[in-house]
């Protein structure tokens, strides 16, 4: 028999923040049919502007939903949302693949699917990679966690919102990718700023210790890719929240210690941020991490003539 590649009758959205406003819109924008809900009523009005159907709450955004999509700030609002008296496994049919791409504890995704599957639902964990822009753009990059059968079922959601697709293996492999992954990220990011807070001070070229640094392998993509479309320009409007690598960086090394791994790395960096916090940088992007770094130390920030 051949394989039946319908899209699914319903999908539900939850969560439209700067990260799921995009996503969810791209779905539209690719044929999907969404049911949204969130918290804030503006970015349901501007899915329903582009075809979606607004959901005044949980179940009803979930009811009739054949894949349900929570991406959301952080562990405590996913357990609620998902798991919770009113959440989606209350009131999803059994059947129902619930994805969830937000960034998580490990063992929040652990509990959650062993929930659904006590429910005869199933559970994938899809984090995203790169920024908002890329969102906006539909080139996310997820790292997903699910059965080869789960998988199969939501790739072609994945395909409309992004451009790379990694499947790392069961249920929970893509939010431990997911935290390697930024715990480099946001490692490097701070390393970033507290290099060229010292070559600031010791009066050198940016431009010319950028071509140094990038000609050796002292190079990394934050300071190649991100930081000259950010921090350089003097642009610190988040892509990527000062707060949410931290909110990351707490979970990296809670993880780490539940498997008795230390990561005094990770542990000094998540110090790095709450300095940042604690100066009122929390709500801008995470490459302002220069600015602050530079900004304890008497030094110009590092910008690049434009």
């Amino acid at each position: 028999m051949a394989e039946d590649k319908r899209k699914p009758a319903r999908i539900a959205f939850i969560g439209l923040g700067r990260m799921g406003r995009g996503m969810a819109l791209n779905l539209c924008r690719k044929g999907f049919a969404l049911a949204v809900h969130d918290v804030d009523p503006q970015p349901v009005r501007d899915l329903v502007a582009a075809g979606a159907q607004a959901a005044q709450d949980i179940a009803g955004a979930v009811r009739d939903a054949d894949i349900v999509i929570t991406m959301l700030p952080n562990s405590a609002i996913v357990l609620a949302v998902v798991g919770g008296p009113e959440g989606v496994l209350a009131h999803a049919r059994p059947g129902t693949v619930v994805m969830d791409m937000s960034t998580v504890a490990p063992e929040v995704t652990d509990e959650l699917a062993q929930a659904a599957a006590n429910k005869e639902m199933s559970f994938v964990d899809a984090p995203v990679g790169r920024l908002a822009s890329h969102a906006d753009r539909g080139e996310s990059l997820f790292m997903v966690g699910a059965s080869e059968r789960d998988f199969a079922r939501v790739k072609p959601l994945l395909e409309a919102m992004g451009t790379t697709i990694y499947h790392c293996g069961a249920v929970g492999t893509g939010t431990r990718t997911k935290l390697v992954n930024n715990f480099l990220a946001i490692v490097s990011c701070h390393m970033n700023a507290e290099a060229l807070t010292l070559a600031q001070k010791f009066g050198l070229s940016l431009e010319r210790t950028l071509d140094v640094i990038h000609g050796t392998t002292a190079t990394n993509g934050q300071l190649k890719i991100a930081w000259p479309t950010k921090v350089f320009k003097g642009d610190t409007e988040p892509g990527f929240t000062i707060d949410l690598a931290h909110k990351d960086l707490t979970l990296i090394v809670e993880a780490a210690n539940a498997v008795r791994t230390p990561v005094p790395a990770a542990a000094a960096a998540r110090e790095a941020y709450s300095t940042a916090r604690a100066r009122g940088y929390g709500g801008k992007d995470f490459s302002a991490m220069a600015d602050v770094w530079c900004e304890l130390a008497g030094a110009p920030r590092p910008r690049l003539e434009q």
